[in-house]
């Protein structure tokens, strides 16, 4: 493979978006370059760093490529890496391969230069809901660190908020309720209640998970909890958040924050894909070409039914 240029979506400043060809260097040593077919749009990090209100954050930057949700084929491949990985469908969490644009985080682009170790193998079956395996593995995640104390309730109901609620019925664990403030969002509940907080009258949930990222929510959290509940904060959140102390000590109320999914969670993920336990089916609401991705950032962080933007790349090369 010759040298040659990727299209990527570049955030120049804030609210400042172009698609632009970058060039991009061949594979080295224990690489693979990813042909990109479908990426999809966060409207957390990503809305963020379009909007300027990202936190202080490793690498944080501008000009930067955004996007940790990128599915494509591998067209070529460095030194060490076995050549039967050519044409193989892959996941890829990101890129930092763009020379003095930022890779933050860098997915958003046509063709991607990465180590063959990030990337992961998904079934051809999947399509375009393999660019979903971030957000459920960011869930799983979650879970994970508290296998006994899975959600009672949930905050939120956009895509993390679902395949939370998704892989709590998985576990096997009792339906949990979730909060949606905006009452667009109350359909597509599978097996479990989605409803405003005004109209929940339960007192006291033992675990609460908040997906909403509202930097102001501990206090009509603690609320609702238990005594010796645990709070997780499972979305990221741009403000500082405040805890009132009072009701927090009445409770012994413990909050944990849930990170950065780690590669055994979207294992996990995959098994329950397999095993007929999780699906991702209803997630994907809008679709835009590459070339039009200046409009669907937009329309991804303004329209409320807009639950998840892909971005399609296999015409944008």
């Amino acid at each position: 493979m010759t040298n040659h240029k990727t299209h990527a979506v570049v955030i120049d400043a804030p609210e400042r978006l172009r698609l632009a060809a970058l060039p991009l260097q061949p594979p080295h040593a224990g690489e693979v370059v990813v042909a990109v077919e479908w990426s999809g749009i966060s409207t957390g990090t990503e809305r963020l760093l379009w909007s300027g209100r990202m936190p202080v954050f490793p690498g944080l930057g501008y000009p930067l490529v955004p996007g940790y949700e990128s599915v494509g084929r591998i067209v070529a491949v460095g030194g060490d890496v076995d050549p039967a990985r050519l044409g193989e469908r892959v996941f890829v969490p990101g890129a930092n391969c763009f020379g003095e644009v930022r890779g933050l985080f860098g997915g958003a682009a046509s063709h991607l230069r990465v180590s063959a170790h990030k990337v992961l193998r998904v079934e051809e079956s999947l399509g375009e809901q393999a660019i979903l395996l971030a957000l459920a593995a960011t869930a799983q995640h979650a879970l994970d660190r508290a296998p006994a104390r899975l959600p009672q309730l949930i905050v939120g109901h956009g895509v993390l908020g679902r395949l939370l609620a998704r892989l709590t019925l998985a576990a096997g664990a009792e339906p949990p309720t979730v909060w949606e403030v905006d009452h667009r969002r109350h359909v597509g509940a599978e097996g479990y209640r989605v409803c405003h907080p005004e109209d929940d009258a339960r007192r006291a949930y033992a675990t609460v998970y908040d997906v909403s990222g509202d930097s102001q929510i501990l206090a009509q959290l603690l609320d609702r909890l238990a005594p010796q509940g645990e709070i997780v904060l499972a979305g990221f959140y741009s403000e500082p958040l405040s805890l009132p102390f009072v009701p927090a000590f009445l409770r012994e109320a413990s909050i944990r924050v849930a990170a950065e999914w780690q590669p055994q969670d979207l294992l996990t993920v995959q098994q329950h894909i397999a095993a007929g336990r999780l699906s991702l089916d209803g997630l994907i609401t809008h679709r835009q070409p590459a070339t039009a991705a200046a409009d669907a950032y937009r329309q991804a962080f303004a329209d409320a039914e807009c639950l998840k933007m892909v971005l399609d790349w296999r015409q944008a090369a």
